[in-house]
């Protein structure tokens, strides 16, 4: 079920207007630029890698982005076939707006009813997972095994939806 519909939400009361909907080709550059203010976040992260799998996402309408005109509160790439977040990001400007709730729901809503999804994050005691660990949680997903990607600790958290 592919949901085509913009979602409009009030960042902050009388200023800025987010759109959410699927990424276009157009939002490349601002995208980019959203990945390289947070890419230290991201252990592993290959720009020239990302950039090739945001093209793709885009063209596969697994890309959504948060936005107002060309300013990009954040992004989120997924998988249908893996039913799995891939990238999840939010200019730290915008954290703690919930902008990455709204990104996620946007998201599952793509989704039939009692599909798995799953995401990987930080570890427990990692200091960077924590916002996010948080979130996931907040939302229903579950911890689940512990994993290493990129050479990096990491754990999979899984919604029944």
């Amino acid at each position: 079920m592919i949901e085509s519909t913009y979602t409009h939400v009030i960042v902050e009361e009388g200023e800025n207007e987010m759109i959410v909907t699927f990424a276009q080709d157009r939002d490349i550059s601002i995208l980019i630029n959203l990945v390289k203010i947070v890419q230290d976040e991201f252990p592993g992260l290959v720009m020239e890698d990302y950039i090739k799998f945001l093209k793709n996402s885009i063209r596969e309408k697994t890309a959504i982005i948060a936005k107002e005109k060309n300013i990009v509160y954040g992004v989120l790439l997924f998988s249908y076939d893996n039913r799995e977040i891939s990238f999840l990001a939010v200019n730290p400007k915008y954290r703690k707006k919930r902008v990455a709730t709204i990104l996620i729901k946007k998201m599952l809503n793509q989704f039939p009813k009692g599909v798995e999804i799953t995401v990987t994050t930080y570890r427990e005691n990692d200091p960077k997972g924590t916002a996010a660990r948080a979130l996931y949680k907040s939302l229903g997903f579950k911890e689940g095994e512990l994993l290493i990607e990129f050479d990096y600790p990491t754990q999979k958290f899984i919604l029944n939806s």
